[in-house]
């Protein structure tokens, strides 16, 4: 989603959680990738201080803009969940409300019948009889009626409440369902907002410059041939498919909030690779860090999803020999680049 590049590490006041070995091995990784993927962005910038600093500044704010990407991408989720838990519940209360309907009018008609019939006592009712016989018979026949009645009604009145319940649970639904769609919307704005300035930094730059930017952040090439071809196999048949969907995609353009087909941000690559693998994951890079588990970056293989950062804002597939593919920013197509690109936070095998 936002640049895969080189980012100052956390200082002591942030969270990591590279253990020292971890981090010995992302520096191995990082070494092995620096060849085949090209120099970070900011030593490919040093004979032009300008673009350098716009280099910084723009990787700064792709950086809060793949935050505000993933904020959103949870924010949709939520929402999503929320809009199929109102449908279910609203179809529920619908099909309740029609059973309530069809009781109240076979109840209805009971009571109009019993009306109709003028209530006359039983007992006087008995000695008016001209077939005293025939009238007991029909008195326990209205009798167990009566007791059935009864028994519909008592019904009737759980179904009403049943249904004031699910009209209840429904309205609360849909106060938080348009407070994700607010949430969402804000996200939205903001993601905008700083690609908008990013934009707007490389437009206003001289022809010079912007051109010693464009060099500067042309990021990761594909490896060499044969370059990863002596990495360990995938940890699984479910990672292999999904790493190979993950190498399909190589080359498709980034496109925030997008799963694929077609475009992807980087959270959105990874979970469409594993579905194509029949494997469902998580939506954002947060969570699809605790979709399996935890393995060291020293014995991370193809298929293993990197995450980065101390926030988890960013997620890559582990491609083998010190590579990941994954979807960097708006501008950069789904690419290789080295795995020690960035701070990592954790390596998840699925």
């Amino acid at each position: 989603m936002t640049s895969c590049r080189r980012v100052p590490k956390p200082g002591p006041s942030r969270v990591t959680v590279w253990t020292a070995a971890t981090a010995a091995a992302a520096a191995s990784a990082a070494a092995l990738g620096a060849g085949t993927a090209g120099a970070e962005p900011s030593d490919r910038a040093e004979g032009h201080p300008a673009a350098r600093r716009l280099s910084d500044r723009v990787e700064r704010l792709y950086a809060e803009a793949e935050r505000a990407t993933e904020r959103y991408n949870a924010a949709e989720a939520r929402t999503d969940a929320l809009r199929h838990q109102v449908d279910r519940i609203q179809d529920r209360v619908a099909r309740g409300q029609e059973r309530v309907n069809r009781m109240r009018v076979a109840l209805g008609a009971f009571a109009g019948g019993q009306y109709r019939s003028g209530g006359i006592d039983p007992g006087l009712a008995l000695i008016l009889s001209e077939e005293p016989a025939a009238y007991l018979e029909k008195a326990t026949t209205l009798e167990r009626i009566g007791h059935r009645q009864n028994a519909q009604l008592r019904v009737f009145q759980g179904a009403q409440r049943t249904l004031r319940q699910q009209r209840a649970a429904a309205a609360g639904k849909l106060v938080r369902l348009e407070a994700g769609r607010k949430a969402v919307a804000r996200h939205k704005r903001e993601v905008r907002r700083k690609l908008a300035i990013a934009r707007r930094l490389v437009d206003e730059l001289p022809p010079d410059e912007r051109s010693a930017y464009a060099r500067a952040s042309r990021g990761g090439r594909d490896p060499e041939p044969g370059a990863l071809a002596g990495s360990l196999p995938a940890s699984s048949s479910r990672a292999a498919a999904a790493f190979g969907a993950a190498r399909a995609a190589l080359g498709r353009p980034y496109a925030w909030g997008q799963a694929g087909p077609t475009a992807f941000d980087c959270s959105g690559l990874t979970q469409w690779a594993y579905a194509h693998a029949g494997v469902a994951i998580p939506r954002t890079s947060q969570a699809q860090s605790g979709a399996g588990q935890r393995v060291p970056l020293s014995q991370a293989r193809p298929g293993d999803l990197v995450v980065y950062r101390a926030d988890g804002s960013h997620v890559a597939m582990y491609a083998g020999n010190g590579q990941v593919i994954h979807a960097p920013h708006p501008g950069a197509p789904v690419r290789y680049d080295p795995v020690g690109m960035m701070p990592i936070s954790s390596v998840t095998r699925v």
